[in-house]
């Protein structure tokens, strides 16, 4: 098995960058896959190869690197995940100084070179009609500005000269040759008579300085918007990371101590107190209470839990003591393994992702040449550098690979983050993105259409006997037993407080494996077992077997009971469907599904079962290898998902385009699916499907708004309607623009909360 390496990049702008260190990364022999999160700026490398190796390309590549799961370079939470405190964005503080100290100069620019210059605002009088200190303040201003945003300088300039420009670049080249161009037309009213107010007035006009200080503004205040909006889609990942427990009270020496987390060890026992969390995983040996699940499950009902119950970390305590056995600590429990997925899943890609990928990996190179080839045309069509000059830095500011860049990762990290609140975990971008293309829905009967557990269903009594006392013989019968099917009865006779206290027990008990048990209660024989077995000790009428025929038909196991020579009655046991199996069911033909029920039971109880919770087609009597291939033969009709819990399970998982594991299952099974109901609801399975269409369709919305902008924005740029409709684009406006454009994309995908919280409370009522 590969293994998968985490890494911080820094020093990213854009898709442009994340697209060249993933080449970058790739190159690299024994890398199988390599991924890069533009919203939280990080690597995920799957392969053999030393972390050495990856770190020198990235760096070689122009940009900062560090081992996530390094200690000394990222300071990871020893349960396996990055901190709470690490999300933050350390940037977005001084972006916010950044932005307020640039625009505070900027006013005074703006003053000056609009509010005197072009609207006669008042200033000092020797500055009244003093062109050259008019030109050199708004010069100084514009470099203060430009100082303040250094770093669009440093890192663009800095692409472009390790040949991989980005947007940085393209900022850098906007601000700087409306810069340059300025300059020198400041020089150039040096030579010009202070009398010559005309050719002075003129030269004035020609400045472009607000537009060098403007374009550095505006790409900052768009940047503070956008790390604001992305911390935001981060919000369910911190929400995880908060309620990871800091520290834990374990009983060692026989006394109860405080420790940290990371200091508990398997076999520990600890204690949980009313309104604490649960430290880590564990099975209580002693106490009962009941727990808050919700931040695993979604699930608000607290949960019963006695002797022998398991917790999970981070889960509510919410009334009695607990004393409990910790069974997986670290990285291994439930609420760390939730934060891995859903932080692994993020910084996965959708396969759609790789349209955006593709075009951002020649995008700038293509705006920069595009920039230059309009400056020139100008030029050649006899306008003045000026005018042919603002073209092309328009032309270069309005171009937004950041866009691109964002459309995808944002929609599925809010995606992943609504399906962790609700208790469904997509593992990869991939799994999101394919869930929602399901036409064909597998379902395994066992644990998922039924309880998984048998359960008395009828009761029929003969010879005169009442129903009662036939169960309170099969009670005192079935507590000596080990047969699964006696606790079936043992439960449902529990629940009758009467059977309950009743105080008879079974003596000369004696067990027949295949067949069934004989005992004395009061010096009275009584034999419960098959039909076969129970031939033996009486007589059975022709319409009792006919009873027992039509509950076999049904899928129920009858069972029956016998005092002295007379038949007493059955007890007829079956797994039955959870109480929401008919309605999930229907809910996904009503979204257009094939439902298929695969098991390898009989075909009597499997048409039963399938009858009962309404798909459209069973397929019974199938061993685990063929329900592969039965996976494998579906698939020709369309997307099929596969929904099953048990180890019988996992190659049908693995072999469908998703698969499905229910919450509740075998480790097995969950390892082997692409998205995992915590919850373990069958409901769930059209929830993650409505989910996944509707993350798809933010996508496709943010792709489209990303490449519309720029097919529009650069045409109009480059000043293109402007010999037939007289229309051109300031760089200002243009910068204005760009800055919007990142900040539009992440809040359309954040629309997701909104949208889908709406449809998943629905679904839930």
């Amino acid at each position: 098995m590969n293994n998968i390496k985490h890494f911080n990049v820094t020093g990213m702008s854009c898709s442009a960058c994340s697209a060249r260190v993933e080449k970058a990364v790739s190159k690299l022999e024994g890398v199988d896959s390599c991924s890069i999160n533009l919203l939280t700026n990080s690597l995920m490398v799957e392969g053999e190869v030393e972390d050495n190796e990856i770190i020198n390309a990235i760096k070689n590549a122009g940009y900062g690197v560090s081992i996530k799961d390094n200690d000394s370079a990222k300071k990871i939470n020893k349960n396996g995940y990055e901190s709470e405190e690490k999300l933050e964005d350390t940037e977005i503080n001084k972006l916010i100084k950044r932005v307020f100290i640039s625009v505070g100069f900027l006013a005074m620019l703006m003053y000056i070179s609009m509010g005197h210059n072009m609207w006669g605002w008042p200033v000092p009088e020797f500055f009244e009609n003093n062109y050259l200190a008019n030109g050199l303040t708004q010069m100084l201003l514009t470099i203060i500005i430009m100082i303040i945003n250094q770093k669009f300088f440093i890192s663009g300039f800095k692409s472009l000269i390790k040949k991989a420009p980005n947007m940085d670049t393209l900022v850098a080249l906007g601000s700087g040759a409306s810069f340059i161009y300025s300059t020198f037309v400041l020089y150039a009213m040096t030579f010009v008579s202070f009398d010559n107010q005309h050719q002075m007035h003129k030269y004035l006009h020609e400045f472009y300085f607000e537009s060098a200080a403007m374009i550095l503004t505006l790409i900052t205040v768009g940047k503070m918007l956008e790390a604001r909006s992305k911390g935001k889609t981060t919000d369910a990942l911190k929400g995880l990371m908060n309620l990871s427990p800091k520290k834990a009270l374990v009983i060692r020496n026989d006394k109860e101590i405080e420790v940290k987390i990371d200091e508990v060890v398997k076999g520990d026992v600890f204690i949980v107190k009313p309104g604490e969390s649960v430290a880590v995983d564990g099975v209580v040996i002693e106490g009962s209470s009941a727990i808050d699940e919700s931040v695993l499950t979604g699930e608000s009902i607290p949960v019963d839990k006695n002797l022998g119950s398991i917790v999970s970390a981070g889960t509510i305590n919410q009334s009695g003591y607990l004393k409990c056995e910790a069974t997986k600590v670290g990285e291994d429990t439930t609420l760390s393994q939730i934060i891995k997925m859903v932080n692994e899943a993020s910084a996965t890609k959708a396969p759609i992702a790789k349209i955006a990928d593709k075009v951002s990996g020649v995008f700038v190179p293509i705006v920069i040449a595009i920039s230059v080839l309009t400056t020139v045309i100008w030029l050649i069509c006899g306008y003045s550098i000026g005018f042919a000059l603002a073209r092309g830095i328009s032309v270069l500011v309005i171009s937004c690979p950041c866009a691109l860049g964002l459309a995808t990762p944002v929609a599925i990290m809010v995606g992943n983050g609504i399906g962790a609140k609700n208790g469904i975990m997509f593992k990869t971008a991939a799994s999101l993105e394919e869930t929602g293309k399901v036409t064909v829905v597998v379902l395994d009967k066992t644990g998922t259409v039924t309880k998984g557990a048998p359960t008395v269903t009828d009761v029929i009594t003969y010879n005169g006997y009442d129903k009662e006392e036939l169960l309170i013989s099969a009670y005192v019968l079935e507590k000596r037993s080990e047969h699964p099917l006696a606790k079936a009865i043992i439960d449902y006779c529990e629940n009758n407080e009467k059977i309950n206290n009743c105080c008879l027990e079974a003596e000369e008990f004696n067990s027949m494996p295949g067949n069934g048990i004989a005992a004395k209660i009061n010096n009275e024989n009584y034999y419960a077992g098959n039909l076969k077995f129970i031939e033996g000790k009486t007589e059975i009428a022709k319409s009792i077997v006919g009873d027992m025929e039509n509950l076999a038909k049904v899928g129920k196991t009858p069972l029956f009971f016998v005092k002295n020579d007379k038949l007493m009655g059955i007890v007829a046991v079956a797994d039955v469907i959870k109480d929401d199996s008919a309605n999930a069911i229907n809910e996904l033909k009503d979204m257009g599904m094939r439902v298929v029920m695969l098991t390898g039971d009989n075909e009597y109880t499997a048409n039963a079962i399938g009858k009962e919770a309404g798909v459209n087609e069973v397929i019974a009597g199938v061993l685990p290898d063929g329900k592969e291939s039965v996976i494998s033969s579906l698939k020709k009709n369309g997307k099929v998902a596969m929904v099953g819990d048990g180890i019988n399970d996992a190659p049908a998982l693995t072999s469908a385009d998703v698969g499905i594991a229910i919450g509740a299952g075998t480790d097995i099974a969950i390892d082997a699916a692409d998205v995992v109901l915590m919850k373990s609801r069958l409901s769930d399975v059209a929830t993650a499907i409505k989910l996944s269409k509707e993350t798809l369709k933010n996508i496709k919305q943010n792709l489209f708004w990303a490449f519309i902008y720029n097919i529009i924005g650069i045409p109009l740029a480059a000043g293109i309607w402007y010999p037939l409709l007289g229309l051109k684009l300031n760089p200002m406006f243009g910068a204005a623009a760009m800055s919007l454009s990142s900040f539009c994309v992440v809040s359309n995908a954040l629309r997701l909360n909104l949208i889908c919280k709406k449809k998943l409370i629905k679904n839930e009522e």
